[in-house]
């Protein structure tokens, strides 16, 4: 196991996941340095923290040399497909992440690139559930980018870590039934906090599987030595 810290860009960080993932690295003594890259202001101060305001991913002509020297991204930026059609949805998921993932492949080539994807994806883009094939197709596109290595990580339901300050109210009835569902669905739910863990592990130690679904993340969390 690598000794030396990485430091890492998360994505998404004014969402419950990616919130919860940052915290996460900002705890970690394996974490040197974290590059929140959101939208707006994540909300957090940190001695090891940046972060760059984008106002969209799709233009980071401006900024793109803050993302020079990074050895890992952990890409959490994303929305619910409620209310969206495919044009749209394709929009926001697969333009945004692509593009997002070709400037770092260009500026980092040698970066360990972790995208959060979602249970239930659909790998071969033709299944009837309109999300799944767009969050395939863009799991597919990111594992053809030149990076050292891709990652999809596909969390199913994920309970809030404590104190995090942007969770929507539905996420925190969710999360009251995490211990019910942790007993009766074991193989279909996490905490961000495990979710966090596994992706500082992947990025230091790699891993034997590029599709990574929910047991697969916990038990990298629960084996994370730190």
């Amino acid at each position: 196991m690598s000794t030396k810290p990485i430091s890492v860009i998360v994505t998404g960080t004014t969402g419950m996941v990616g919130e919860g993932v940052l915290l996460e690295c900002l705890a970690s003594p394996s974490v040197s340095r974290v590059l929140s890259v959101a939208r707006k202001p994540c909300g957090y101060t940190h001695p090891k923290l940046d972060e760059v305001i984008v106002p969209s991913f799709l233009s980071l002509a401006d900024v793109e040399e803050q993302f020079v020297g990074y050895d890992a991204c952990f890409f959490c930026a994303g929305v619910s497909s409620l209310g969206k059609d495919e044009a749209e949805y394709t929009r926001i998921t697969y333009d945004t992440t692509l593009h997002f993932a070709e400037t770092l492949a260009r500026l980092n080539p040698l970066m360990v690139f972790e995208y959060i994807s979602g249970a239930g994806t659909d790998s071969t883009e033709q299944g009837k559930s309109m999300w799944a094939r767009v969050k395939g197709r863009t799991e597919n596109a990111l594992a053809r980018l030149p990076f050292r290595a891709v990652y999809n990580l596909r969390p199913g339901m994920m309970r809030p870590s404590e104190h995090q300050r942007h969770v929507p109210g539905m996420m925190k009835a969710i999360g009251a039934l995490y211990p019910v569902m942790r007993v009766v669905l074991p193989k279909h739910v996490s905490t961000l906090s495990q979710i966090g863990r596994a992706m500082i592990r992947i990025a230091i130690d790699g891993s034997s599987k590029r599709v990574l679904e929910v047991s697969d993340l916990n038990a990298l969390a629960s084996s994370r030595d730190e």
